[in-house]
C-alpha cells in the first residue's frame, strides 16, 4: 500500500511537471510554437524607441538587465496575421525587428518566408522605422518590400541616407498613405492611418485603426497630451474593440532630470483619471504600450501596474494575442 501510494504521488509530480513544460513550449518568448487559426494582431514589442535597459542609463531598472538582459523587452511592434489569405505584416520597424520577423514567421504556419508582406510605420522616430536597416545588403537583402510610409516619412526615406539606399536598390518599395484613407489589404482586412499631434520634426505621426472580419483595434503607440488631438479619444475608443494607447510613462516621477514641457505624452495616470468614467466594458479594450525604460508598470508585480489593473485597465504584453 505505501508503494502504490508513493508510485501514485510520483505520477501526479511528473504530470504536473509535464503540463507546464507543455505550457512553456506553446507560449515562449518568441511565440516558437503558437499557430495563428483566425485573423489576429500579436503584440511583438512593447517598449519605447530607446529599449530597456536605455543606453547610459544607472538607474536600478536598467543596471541589472545590462547584465542579465530580459529577452521579452523589445521595441513597440504589432504582428498582424492573415491565415485565411495567408498573408503577414508588421507594425513599426523598430531595432529589434530581426528577432520580431522571427517571432511573425512562427506564428504564421501558412508562410516560409522569412519577409513579412507589409510594413507599416508611424513615424520618423528611432524605434519606429530604424529596423529597416535590416533590409539593406548588408544584411537581408530583400526585395521590394512593401513599406507603408505617410507622404513626409516617405519623403524622409527616400532623401535621406542610409535609407535611401534602400529605396534606390529596391530592397523595399515605398507605398504612400494618406490621412484617413483605407488601406484593404485584403478581403476583410483594412488598415486605415490617420494623423495625430507629435513631435514632427521630419516626418507626420500617425497612428492605426486596423478593421479584420469580425473586430477592429487602435494603435496609438505615440500622441501628445490628448487634449492636442482633434479626435476625442474616446471616441475613438469606443469605435473599436482593442485600443494600444500611448503608455509611455506611469507619471512624471520617471522624468525629474527632464523639462516635463519637451515629453509630453499622456502619462498613464492622466490617462486612467481621464477614461475613469468609463463603463467598465471600454475600460477593458484599453491596452497601454510603448513604456519607457524607467515605467514602473513593466514589473507586473508594482504597486503602480496592479494598481492600472485594478482600476480596470490592461498592460499590453510580449506574445499576447487579440482575434479581429
Amino acid at each position: 500500500m505505501k508503494i502504490f501510494y508513493v508510485l501514485f504521488i510520483s505520477l501526479i509530480i511528473c504530470s504536473c511537471q509535464s503540463r507546464v513544460e507543455k505550457k512553456k513550449d506553446i507560449i515562449t518568448g518568441d511565440g516558437a510554437s503558437k499557430t495563428i487559426t483566425a485573423t489576429s494582431l500579436i503584440v511583438l514589442g512593447t517598449i519605447q524607441d530607446a529599449g530597456s535597459p536605455q543606453a547610459g542609463c544607472t538607474k536600478d531598472c536598467c543596471k541589472d538587465l545590462f547584465l542579465q538582459p530580459d529577452k521579452d523587452r523589445r521595441v513597440v511592434c504589432l504582428g498582424l496575421v492573415d491565415p485565411l489569405n495567408k498573408k503577414n505584416y508588421i507594425i513599426e520597424a523598430s531595432p529589434d525587428l530581426p528577432q520580431q520577423l522571427k517571432a511573425l514567421k512562427r506564428y504564421s504556419s501558412f508562410s516560409n518566408k522569412e519577409t513579412p508582406d507589409g510594413i507599416f510605420v508611424t513615424h520618423a522616430h528611432i524605434g519606429h522605422y530604424s529596423g529597416l536597416m535590416y533590409l539593406g545588403k548588408e544584411a537581408m537583402n530583400t526585395d521590394s518590400i512593401a513599406v507603408y510610409a505617410m507622404p513626409r516619412m516617405k519623403n524622409f526615406l527616400s532623401h535621406n541616407g542610409p535609407w535611401s539606399q534602400l529605396v534606390n536598390t529596391k530592397n523595399i518599395s515605398l507605398q504612400e498613405m494618406t490621412d484617413q484613407k483605407e488601406i484593404q489589404l485584403s478581403p476583410g482586412l483594412k488598415i486605415i492611418p490617420f494623423i495625430v499631434p507629435h513631435r514632427d520634426e521630419f516626418s507626420e505621426t500617425v497612428g492605426y485603426r486596423i478593421t479584420g472580419p469580425n473586430k477592429k483595434a487602435l494603435f496609438i503607440p505615440d500622441i501628445d497630451k490628448w487634449e492636442k488631438w482633434s479626435t476625442s479619444v474616446k471616441d475613438a475608443i469606443a469605435g473599436v474593440d482593442y485600443a494600444f494607447i500611448d503608455g509611455t510613462f506611469y507619471d512624471a516621477a520617471e522624468i525629474n532630470n527632464r523639462d516635463i514641457s519637451t515629453i509630453p505624452h499622456p502619462f498613464i495616470i492622466e490617462s486612467m483619471k481621464l477614461f475613469e468614467d468609463l463603463p467598465a466594458k471600454e475600460k477593458k479594450k484599453i491596452w497601454f504600450i510603448h513604456f519607457n525604460h524607467t515605467n514602473p508598470v513593466l514589473n507586473k508585480t508594482s504597486e503602480q501596474a496592479k494598481w492600472v489593473l485594478k482600476n480596470g485597465f490592461n498592460i499590453a504584453g510580449i506574445n499576447d494575442s487579440f482575434g479581429l
